[in-house]
Protein backbone atom coordinates (compact mmCIF):
# COMPACT_ATOMS: atom_id res chain seq x y z
CA UNK A 1 0.00 0.00 0.00
CA UNK A 2 2.48 2.52 1.22
CA UNK A 3 5.73 2.83 -0.20
CA UNK A 4 8.89 3.87 2.30
CA UNK A 5 10.95 6.49 1.38
CA UNK A 6 14.17 7.77 3.22
CA UNK A 7 16.83 9.99 2.90
CA UNK A 8 18.06 8.52 -0.33
CA UNK A 9 15.01 7.68 -2.75
CA UNK A 10 12.68 10.92 -1.19
CA UNK A 11 13.08 13.84 -3.76
CA UNK A 12 12.08 10.78 -6.81
CA UNK A 13 9.44 9.67 -4.59
CA UNK A 14 7.82 12.94 -4.25
CA UNK A 15 8.38 14.10 -7.91
CA UNK A 16 5.33 13.68 -9.60
CA UNK A 17 1.43 13.71 -9.09
CA UNK A 18 0.38 14.05 -5.34
CA UNK A 19 1.57 12.20 -2.69
CA UNK A 20 0.49 12.23 0.77
CA UNK A 21 3.69 11.38 3.08
CA UNK A 22 3.26 10.47 6.76
CA UNK A 23 6.64 11.17 8.67
CA UNK A 24 5.99 8.80 11.63
CA UNK A 25 8.23 6.24 13.99
CA UNK A 26 7.61 2.56 15.82
CA UNK A 27 7.58 4.19 19.05
CA UNK A 28 4.63 6.53 18.27
CA UNK A 29 1.35 5.84 20.32
CA UNK A 30 -0.11 8.73 17.82
CA UNK A 31 1.48 7.62 14.77
CA UNK A 32 -0.27 4.20 15.14
CA UNK A 33 -3.82 6.01 15.84
CA UNK A 34 -3.24 7.42 12.20
CA UNK A 35 -2.52 4.12 10.40
CA UNK A 36 -5.98 2.98 9.65
CA UNK A 37 -6.62 6.53 9.02
CA UNK A 38 -4.68 6.41 6.17
CA UNK A 39 -4.98 3.49 4.91
CA UNK A 40 -8.89 3.60 4.66
CA UNK A 41 -7.66 6.97 2.46
CA UNK A 42 -5.59 4.53 0.58
CA UNK A 43 -8.50 2.21 -0.06
CA UNK A 44 -11.29 4.85 -1.22
CA UNK A 45 -8.20 7.07 -2.86
CA UNK A 46 -6.38 4.73 -5.23
CA UNK A 47 -4.60 7.03 -7.73
CA UNK A 48 -3.32 9.05 -4.76
CA UNK A 49 0.34 7.92 -4.07
CA UNK A 50 1.43 7.22 -0.26
CA UNK A 51 4.41 7.06 1.30
CA UNK A 52 6.07 6.68 4.66
CA UNK A 53 9.26 8.32 6.30
CA UNK A 54 10.50 6.64 9.58
CA UNK A 55 12.59 9.78 11.28
CA UNK A 56 14.69 7.88 12.84
CA UNK A 57 15.84 5.82 9.87
CA UNK A 58 15.76 9.71 7.66
CA UNK A 59 16.90 11.85 10.13
CA UNK A 60 17.74 14.28 7.33
CA UNK A 61 14.37 13.91 5.60
CA UNK A 62 12.80 15.00 9.11
CA UNK A 63 15.56 17.66 9.23
CA UNK A 64 14.53 19.39 5.68
CA UNK A 65 10.51 19.73 6.48
CA UNK A 66 11.57 20.61 10.25
CA UNK A 67 9.43 18.00 11.89
CA UNK A 68 9.49 18.50 15.62
CA UNK A 69 6.32 16.57 16.32
CA UNK A 70 4.82 13.00 14.70
CA UNK A 71 2.92 12.29 13.08
CA UNK A 72 2.88 14.44 11.00
CA UNK A 73 1.57 14.57 7.17
CA UNK A 74 2.69 16.55 4.58
CA UNK A 75 0.52 16.06 0.79
CA UNK A 76 3.35 17.43 -2.30
CA UNK A 77 2.24 18.11 -5.80
CA UNK A 78 4.78 17.77 -8.34
CA UNK A 79 7.92 17.55 -5.68
CA UNK A 80 6.92 20.75 -3.72
CA UNK A 81 5.19 20.59 0.11
CA UNK A 82 1.72 21.97 0.10
CA UNK A 83 -0.30 21.25 2.53
CA UNK A 84 0.53 19.81 6.51
CA UNK A 85 -0.90 18.13 9.36
CA UNK A 86 0.66 17.23 13.02
CA UNK A 87 -0.80 15.10 14.96
CA UNK A 88 -3.94 12.79 14.53
CA UNK A 89 -6.42 14.50 12.37
CA UNK A 90 -9.70 13.11 10.82
CA UNK A 91 -9.91 11.41 7.73
CA UNK A 92 -12.07 14.36 6.57
CA UNK A 93 -9.20 16.60 7.04
CA UNK A 94 -6.52 15.09 4.96
CA UNK A 95 -9.32 14.79 2.16
CA UNK A 96 -10.46 18.42 1.88
CA UNK A 97 -7.01 19.53 2.10
CA UNK A 98 -5.61 16.52 -0.80
CA UNK A 99 -8.89 18.12 -2.88
CA UNK A 100 -7.56 21.49 -2.54
CA UNK A 101 -4.73 20.52 -4.92
CA UNK A 102 -6.49 18.41 -7.74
Amino acid sequence: MASTLNDANFQEGVAKGIVLVDFWAPWCGPCKQMNPIIERIATKNPDLIIAKVDIDESPQIATKFNILSIPTIIIFKDGEPKEQTVGVVSEKTILDKIARLK
